[in-house]
Parts: C-alpha cells; sequence; structure tokens
C-alpha cells in the first residue's frame, strides 16, 4: 500500500496524458458484448494479489477458448508501471488496481467505461458497494470488484482460554478489548495482548479507522479533500493505543513495526488480539499455540465497522479487446466463479447474494468477513496515496506523534491535521 511521492508525481503527470485520450477504435462505452475467440488478453496486477489473481484465471484459462496471460508487478513499482504506461497508451487489457486507487484511475482515463456492461449484470446491485464506488466517476463506471480485505479483529483462542476468558466472547467495545489484552499480558504465558504495525501508515489506518467509525467519527470529509482526524473519537482511540503501548501490553517492537512482518507474531501464537486484514486467514496455520477467532472490529462503547479494502478490475483505455477483456471479467463475478475458486480458496465473495454459500457455512469465520464486507467502509480520495500511505506523507507522522509522541494526543492530531488536508486537496 506505500507509494513514495516521486511515484505519486509520475503517476499524475502520465495518468493525465491517458486523460486526454480516446476510446480504441472499435470500443464504445454502450458495447455489451462478451467475446470467447481465443484471444490472448493481458492483465496486470499487484504481487500481494498474485495468487488470488492466478487461481482465478487458472479456473478461466481451463474452460474458455480465451487465455489470460498475467504479469505480477512488486507492489512498490505498480504506480510507477502504471503511469508510465497509460502514458505510452501501452496498458494491458485487464488492469487490477488497489481500490484506494480506483478513483484516480477512473477519474484519469486509465480505464474504460463499463458502465453499460456492468448494467446489463442480472446482480449488479449485489457487488461490494465500496469497491463500486470507488470505480465510478461522474456517474459511469470504469471498474468491478477484484478481491476483498478487510479489516477485523483476530484473536487468539488459546491465550483466551490461559487467561481465563471466554473465546467465544470477543471484545464487544474499545474497553473490553483493552481489559481483554491487559488479562492475556498479566496470564504469565509469555504472549502479549495486542500489538500493531507503528511504523506502517497503511497498517494503523486500516485497523483503526474503523474503531473511529464504529465510534460515530470520521477521518476524512465525503469529497475526499480534508481531513477530519483531529476529533474526539480518533483522540479516544490513538489514547488508548499510547495507554497500551506504555503499559506494555503491547510489545516494544511495535513502535519499530514497519509493515512486513505486522501478522508474525499473531501467527507464530504470541499475540493474544491484532486487528488484521482477512486474507490473513488464508496462510495461517493453526495448531497448540494457535486457535484463530475472528470478530468485526468495535467501537469505543459498541458498534462495529470494517475498512474495506482489496482490488477492482477494469479493461484499460486503450485495449483493443475489450469484449474478449469483458468475458473474462465478467467470468470472474459468475456463480461458479465466485463460489467454486474464490469462497471454495477460502476468500470472500464480492456478491452479497452469494455470501450464505457453501463454503461460508463451513467455516463461520467467513461468514463474518461476508457479512463485514456490505457494511464496511472504503475512504475515497484522488489523492490517497501520496497523503496516507506514502511513508513520507502526512498521515505517517500523524500516527506516530498520536501514539508514540511527547504532546497530547488531542494536540498531535490538531498539529498535523491541517497538512493532511493540503495534501488531499492539492490538484483537486
Amino acid at each position: 500500500m506505500r507509494l513514495s511521492t516521486s511515484l505519486v508525481a509520475v503517476l499524475g503527470s502520465a495518468v493525465l496524458l491517458a486523460a486526454c485520450q480516446s476510446a480504441p477504435e472499435g470500443s464504445s462505452p454502450q458495447d455489451t458484448g462478451a467475446t470467447d475467440d481465443g484471444s490472448t488478453i493481458t492483465m496486470w496486477t499487484r504481487a500481494p494479489t498474485a495468487t488470488f489473481t492466478q487461481t482465478l484465471i487458472d479456473a478461466y484459462n481451463a474452460s474458455h477458448k480465451n487465455k489470460v496471460q498475467l504479469t505480477v508487478i512488486p507492489a512498490d513499482s505498480y504506480q510507477q508501471k502504471v503511469g508510465t504506461a497509460a502514458g505510452a497508451r501501452d496498458l494491458p487489457d485487464v488492469l487490477a488496481a488497489d481500490v484506494v486507487y480506483a478513483p484516480n484511475y477512473a477519474s484519469k482515463g486509465v480505464f474504460l467505461d463499463i458502465t453499460a456492461r456492468v448494467d446489463q449484470l442480472p446482480f449488479k446491485d449485489t457487488l461490494a458497494p465500496a469497491h463500486m464506488k470507488t470505480a465510478t466517476h461522474d456517474d459511469k463506471i470504469y471498474g468491478v470488484p477484484h478481491d476483498i480485505d478487510l479489516s477485523a479483529v483476530f484473536y487468539n483462542k488459546v491465550l483466551y482460554r490461559k487467561a481465563g476468558l471466554d473465546p467465544e466472547k470477543p471484545p464487544t467495545n474499545l474497553t473490553e478489548l483493552y481489559n481483554h489484552a491487559k488479562q492475556i499480558s498479566a496470564a504469565g504465558t509469555g504472549a502479549s495482548g495486542y500489538f500493531f504495525g507503528g511504523q506502517c501508515p497503511g497498517c494503523i489506518l486500516f485497523t483503526t479507522w474503523p474503531m473511529i467509525w464504529a465510534s460515530g467519527g470520521s477521518v476524512l470529509n465525503e469529497e475526499g479533500t480534508a481531513s477530519t482526524i483531529n476529533n474526539q473519537q480518533a483522540t479516544e482511540v490513538y489514547t488508548l493505543y499510547r495507554k497500551m503501548f506504555q503499559e506494555g501490553i503491547v510489545p516494544q517492537t511495535a513502535k519499530n513495526e514497519n509493515g512486513p512482518t505486522w501478522t508474525q507474531d499473531f501467527t507464530n501464537g504470541k499475540i493474544g488480539i491484532q486487528p488484521l486484514g482477512s486474507t490473513v486467514l488464508q496462510s495461517v496455520k493453526e495448531g497448540p499455540d494457535l486457535e484463530v477467532g475472528v470478530a468485526p472490529i468495535p467501537g469505543l462503547t459498541g458498534g462495529t465497522s470494517s475498512f474495506v479494502g482489496g482490488d477492482v478490475l477494469g479493461i484499460s483505455a486503450n485495449s483493443q479487446k475489450a469484449a474478449q477483456a469483458w468475458d473474462f471479467i465478467s467470468w470472474t463475478l459468475s456463480d461458479q466463479a465466485q463460489v467454486e475458486v474464490v469462497a471454495k480458496n477460502k476468500n470472500i465473495t464480492v456478491r452479497s447474494d452469494l455470501a450464505e454459500n457453501t463454503y461460508a457455512k463451513q467455516d463461520p469465520r467467513l461468514g463474518t468477513f461476508n457479512k463485514l464486507a456490505g457494511a464496511g467502509q472504503t475512504p475515497i480520495s484522488v489523492n490517497f496515496g501520496k497523503t496516507y500511505n506514502d511513508p513520507n506523507g502526512p498521515w505517517t507522522g500523524t500516527a506516530i506523534e498520536a501514539i508514540f509522541g511527547d504532546i497530547g494526543v488531542s494536540d498531535a492530531l490538531d498539529k498535523h491535521n491541517p497538512a493532511i488536508t493540503e495534501s488531499l486537496s492539492s490538484g483537486s
């Protein structure tokens, strides 16, 4: 989710070129056809999404004449690659985009208008609302949901039992979360009650913003051009984080954790509670030291929310194979793909009408994720990346000073809020 300032500049200049481009010859926003004629369809995706995407591609290639050829690009260089290719009209036929960058792609002409194609889908209204909103610009649809990664509370039922807690009763508010984490830390098992990535701006917003939303607070305005993080709910959330760190409920290593290993201690059975992304469930290995429970992220006094992340899929503006690309994209949304490929591999279906599928019924945790997918939020801002995910952006310093700083939490949020707003509104 990280994006350097220089890469943002490259992307901004490149996609502006793309915005002036017309649709490729032979394609039209009114087209609705899907063609399976044995064509080769090119596609790009970020490395974190590669396994998920390839699984879908393998299933499609095995059952269709068309063949999708995937190129996997490191996450840190993805935006630069897309920006350069957009300016040169050299994008692949199908492009996956991190959902937080979808508004930029949609507004700058990187994607083809697929409104008419999406409108003909009988299940259109069941598609993940947050993803659809980010891929819509000026009432035109430029992408559809590809994968969903949302934030939820993960907790270790083994450590709950050892601490004398009921493993079937996860925290329902932040006071309970604090008390459970404190009790786990004091149980003498060598485990810590809680963990977070203190130097990872994306990790922090992914897991703490839902606490603010569930408490009735906000983080930025509806237009995505101004920060509202300096509010009472956010102050109380980060005060709790500061308290847990100072009391040793959170290991000291959290202060320097910048992302790559932020799930490691939990998956090794050393952390009692940690909000994480739903995709962690696919790779975690449970055993004597780890039995994973999941629950919605609670607010200060109750309520629940989630940061709904993931990727959207769109047809690139320069594709000469829009009908073939749509054949693949629309298939990924089908019952067959969503249930027998996506859900079967412990992923969240992007269609709410398929949430109670056979595989979700077999694992109640998937049912929890599916419900959160329709109830969570995805903040929308054209300048989201440079503001929040860039380690050198204004959000990083805000979060670090709010949690670890010497001044009061409220003062820290007030101090940094103008810089966040300036970044969000620049170029808008």
